[in-house]
Order: C-alpha cells, then structure tokens, then sequence
C-alpha cells in the first residue's frame, strides 16, 4: 500500500519512520503548502515532495493518506481523499465541527473505504492491558474515572497554528483533551451528560484556552473527570478506572511523561489494600501499533480500533462540552 503523507510537521516527523519500516506500507510523497518543508522531508524519508495536498491525494500511485494538517483543513482532505478511493487515518481532532465530522463518516460508508482517527493513546501497552483487564471483568463494573493530561507551554505554540482560532478546533481542552475523553469512553461507554470549565490564565491574550476541566456522566450511571492542560510545567499523564471490584491506573507514556507504568488492584475488605504494578520502559511503540491495527482493518475489511466513528462521538463531546460551559450548566448529550 503506497502512502501520501499530507502535512510535514511534528506529526508526519512521528508517522513517517512507522510507515516506511512497516512491510506492508511504502511512503510514496509528502505534500505541504510550504513546499520547502515538503522537500526536507522527503528527503529525510526516501520519498517525493509535493507542492498541494490536491496532488497527493488525486494520484493514481496512492492507496493511503495519512492527514497531519492542523484541523481546519482535515474535513476537506478526508472527503477527498475518500471520494478518490483513497484510505484515510487522520490525527485528531478529527476536524472542527460535527457537521463536517458528519460528512467524513457518510462518504466513508458511501465509498467502503476505511476512515480512522489518530487516536495513538489506545494502543499504549499500559492502557491495551489495562482495557483488557476491564473487558474481561477484572474490577467489576466500572464506577468512576479521573484522568489528567498536560504538557508545558511551547513557546512556539504563541504564533502557531495552535494559538490560530481559524486553523485550530479550539483550545487545549479540545486539542489535547480529546484523547481523554475518547479513552473515557473506549472504556465506559457513551457520554449522557457533560459540564465544563476552560480557562486562559498564563497567556491572557490568547483567545484559546490552556486549561480545560469537565465531568462527565455516562449512560451507564459511571461519573469522569478530566483536567487538560499547557501549562502543566512537568508533564503529565494519569488515567485511573475504578470499579466495585478494584482498579486500574496508568501513570506516564514514556518520553517527557515518564515510565508508562500499569497499576492494577483489587478491593479487599480483610486486609490492606494490595496491587500489581507493571513498567513498560521500550520506546513510545503506539504509533506503530496504530498503524499495525489501520492496516489489518483495511486487509480483513472491517472497522479499525479509533475509527471515524470514534472520531465524531469525540468532537460531539468536546463541542457539548464548551457549549455548557457558555450556558454555565451542564447539558445532556
């Protein structure tokens, strides 16, 4: 399968080696508006430059396109991309609007191509051994879940794409948020009701938020919490699921955010609490994993692990969620 790589930035820099290295995968081109980009990364990765997305993705060469655009171009990509009968995995957010989210899962179905959302987070090892653990029972029946995401302020980010209200889907709460809330329900289901609060305290004069904090009840009764942020000087990442059974916690993802650690424990009323603790100290493999995962789904013809549908259940949520927070009370989905 030949791939066009749309974007060449800090994603395609992580993309590119999983896509060359994996044997069933050949990067064919990478297109960026500045095509200067586009030829330093070619280069880097053994593949052609292209000068518009439009030509990457209307090539008769292509069987894949990998979108790592910032989000207001993402719906305009996917849609054609897919109407070229092209696959498509495209980072998240997905793009900046239900309705254009919509659009991206009708044409998906309207032309049997496979539409996947970047949403590497899943395939972590702590967090796939932790869903497996949940799935089969292990904690019971899941009660409540807090989650904590953040990272430090990147200067670069001030004149980026990411402080850019037309370019951007919104501020860090959606940006970086979204993941949290696609784990929250990979593991406990859809969302019934939302509540939010952002805010914008380091950089006043950004007009996107840097912190973002919202609970969530799910249709099951369970309850979440979510604290996103960039201005978490040290970065952080911690998940916990709590049952009526027990536990499981995933602390780090590697990298800047430590050991990606697995914490699993069982409730006992007779004795002091005890639990199992697993490190995970390889590199950051999710984003091979993710691809693995894209790859097999278009192979066996099925829906992948992070799909189009996962992506607008995604952007629904985040949207409801600054919705409440202009109305100042929580709001059901």
């Amino acid at each position: 399968m030949r791939v066009a790589i749309i974007g060449a930035g800090s994603q395609c820099r992580r993309r590119a080696p999983v896509v060359r290295e994996w044997p069933g995968s050949e990067l064919a081109c990478i297109a960026s508006h500045r095509f200067e980009d586009a030829k330093s990364m070619a280069s880097q990765f053994g593949c052609e430059p292209v000068a518009t997305w439009i030509d990457a993705v209307t090539r008769r060469d292509v069987d894949i396109v990998l979108v790592c655009t910032p989000p207001y171009a993402h719906a305009e990509i996917c849609v054609m991309a897919l109407r070229e009968g092209k696959h498509v995995l495209c980072e998240k957010p997905m793009c900046r609007t239900e309705a254009e989210a919509e659009e991206m899962v009708r044409v998906a179905l309207e032309t049997g191509r496979i539409l996947k959302c970047g949403f590497n987070l899943r395939h972590h090892p702590a967090i796939s051994e932790a869903k497996r653990i949940v799935i089969e029972g292990g904690i019971g029946r899941v009660m409540f879940a807090r989650c904590k995401h953040g990272t430090g302020w990147v200067k670069a980010n001030e004149n980026g794409w990411r402080s850019d209200p037309n370019r951007a889907a919104g501020g860090w709460f959606i940006e970086h948020g979204i993941h949290a809330i696609d784990l929250f329900r990979w593991f406990m289901g859809d969302v019934a009701e939302v509540g939010c609060m952002t805010g914008s305290q380091y950089n006043q004069d950004r007009s996107l938020d840097d912190n973002g904090m919202a609970l969530f009840r799910m249709q099951s009764g369970a309850i979440a919490s979510l604290h996103t942020s960039m201005t978490q000087w040290k970065p952080v990442f911690n998940l916990e699921i709590f049952g009526d059974e027990g536990y499981v916690i995933v602390d780090g993802l590697g990298t800047c955010y430590g050991t990606e650690k697995l914490v699993f424990g069982k409730r006992d009323f007779k004795g002091p609490p005890s639990h199992q603790v697993t490190e995970y100290r390889e590199d950051d493999l999710s984003w091979r994993d993710e691809w693995k995962e894209f790859m097999l789904a278009i192979e066996e013809i099925r829906e992948p692990v992070g799909n189009g549908e996962d992506g607008l259940a995604s952007i629904r949520i985040a949207l409801k969620a600054y919705e409440a927070e202009r109305l100042g009370r929580t709001l059901p989905m």
